[in-house]
C-alpha cells in the first residue's frame, strides 16, 4: 500500500489514505459474503481496483463471486507448497473476475487447530507476498464476528484497517455480534488505536426496525438496507451477482459502494446488554424472565435422596 497502515485516522473526516482497507464483521450466516461479493463487483464496475480477502475459516467469501466455485486457500496452498519445497506465488492464491481480485486465507478443519491463529499466520503469508506494496483502491476483509479470539480482532487491534463495517439484521444475535465489534473498537481506540466504525449494512430487512434503532443508539450510520426479498434470496442461493449496473438492485449497491468509500471512521458507543435487549419487545427476548438463585439442594436433588441411618437400633426386649 502506498501509505503506512498505522498512520492516524480521523473520527470527524473521511479516511484519506490512498488505499482504503476495510474490515467487515457480522454474525455467521447474516450475509457478509453476499454483501461483499456484490459490493466488490459494483466497485469494480465503477472503475475501482478491489481486492476481496476472505478471513473466515469456512473459506466461502468468494464463492458467490465465482459462481459457487471455491478458491484454493492461502494456508492450504502454503502447506502443500512447503511439502513440495516450493514457494507460494500470487497466481496460486489470488483469482479475478470482472475487475475484482479475490483470495481466501482459509483455516484449520474442525478440531484440528485455532482459527484465529490461522488468521495471524495467513496475514504473515500475505506480507511475505508483498501485501503492503500492492496497489488497490479498496481492500475488503471478510471477518467472522461471533468469536472473540484475538486473531479475528487483528485488524482492529493492530490498525491493519482504517475502518470497520458491521452487517446485521433485525434479530438479537446479529446485533449482539455487532455490539461486540463496536465494543472492541471502543476498547482499542481507548488504548490509542485508530480504527473506527464506518457504519452498518442492514441485510434481510423485514421492516421491524431493531437494526436501525441499534445503529442510532451506538452512533453509527446505516450505509445500506437490503430487503428480505425473494429474488435476492433465490439469486444468492444460485451464486448470482445481483449488484450489477442497470439491474433492478444495481442502484442499491451503487449507493452502498459510494457510502462505503465516503463514510468516516467514528468511535461507537456500545450498548450494555440490557440496553440491547430493550431494542426488542419483551416477549421476543424474555425480558420478563427473572433470575432465580439455585440452592445446594437443587444441585444434589437432596429432597429425593433418602440415606439409611447408620444408627444401630435394638429391638425392645
Amino acid at each position: 500500500m502506498n501509505v503506512p497502515l498505522n498512520g492516524p485516522a480521523s473520527s470527524a473526516s473521511p479516511a484519506i489514505k490512498e488505499t482504503q482497507i476495510i474490515a467487515i464483521y457480522g454474525k455467521g450466516g447474516i450475509g457478509k459474503s453476499f454483501t461483499l461479493a456484490n459490493l466488490s463487483y459494483m466497485m469494480a464496475q465503477q472503475g475501482k481496483k478491489v481486492l476481496l480477502i476472505g478471513c473466515d475459516p469456512k473459506s466461502d467469501t468468494a464463492s458467490l463471486l465465482f459462481g459457487g466455485r471455491s478458491c484454493p486457500t492461502i494456508l492450504s496452498t502454503s502447506s502443500e507448497k512447503k511439502r513440495a519445497g516450493e514457494a507460494v506465488t500470487i497466481g496460486d492464491v489470488c483469482f479475478k473476475r470482472d475487475g475484482v481480485f479475490a483470495m481466501e486465507l482459509g483455516g484449520p478443519e474442525v478440531g484440528r487447530g485455532c482459527g484465529g491463529r490461522g488468521i495471524i499466520h495467513g496475514f504473515e503469508l500475505l506480507e511475505s507476498l508483498g501485501f503492503h506494496e500492492w496497489d488497490f483502491d479498496y481492500v475488503l476483509l471478510d471477518f467472522l464476528g461471533d468469536v472473540v479470539c484475538g486473531g479475528f480482532g487483528l485488524p482492529i487491534a493492530r490498525d491493519l484497517c482504517q475502518k470497520v463495517i458491521v452487517v446485521g439484521s433485525n434479530d438479537l444475535q446479529s446485533l449482539y455480534v455487532a455490539n461486540n465489534v463496536c465494543s472492541a473498537v471502543d476498547y482499542f481506540t481507548g488504548l490509542g488505536g485508530n480504527v473506527g466504525v464506518a457504519g452498518m449494512v442492514i441485510n434481510k430487512d423485514d421492516g421491524t426496525g431493531e437494526a436501525k434503532a441499534f445503529a442510532e443508539a451506538v452512533g453509527i450510520p446505516i450505509l445500506a438496507t437490503i430487503p428480505a426479498h425473494e429474488e435476492i434470496r433465490r439469486k444468492s442461493a444460485n451464486y448470482e451477482i445481483v449488484g450489477r449496473p442497470g439491474d433492478a438492485w444495481g442502484p442499491l449497491f451503487e449507493e452502498l459502494a459510494t457510502n462505503v468509500g465516503l463514510a468516516p471512521p467514528v468511535k461507537p458507543k456500545p450498548l450494555a446488554h440490557e440496553a440491547l435487549l430493550n431494542l426488542f419487545k419483551g416477549d421476543e427476548v424474555g425480558r420478563h424472565v427473572t433470575l432465580e438463585p439455585a440452592t445446594p439442594a437443587d444441585m444434589c436433588n437432596a429432597s429425593a435422596i433418602v440415606k439409611p441411618s447408620l444408627e444401630v437400633v435394638y429391638d425392645d426386649v
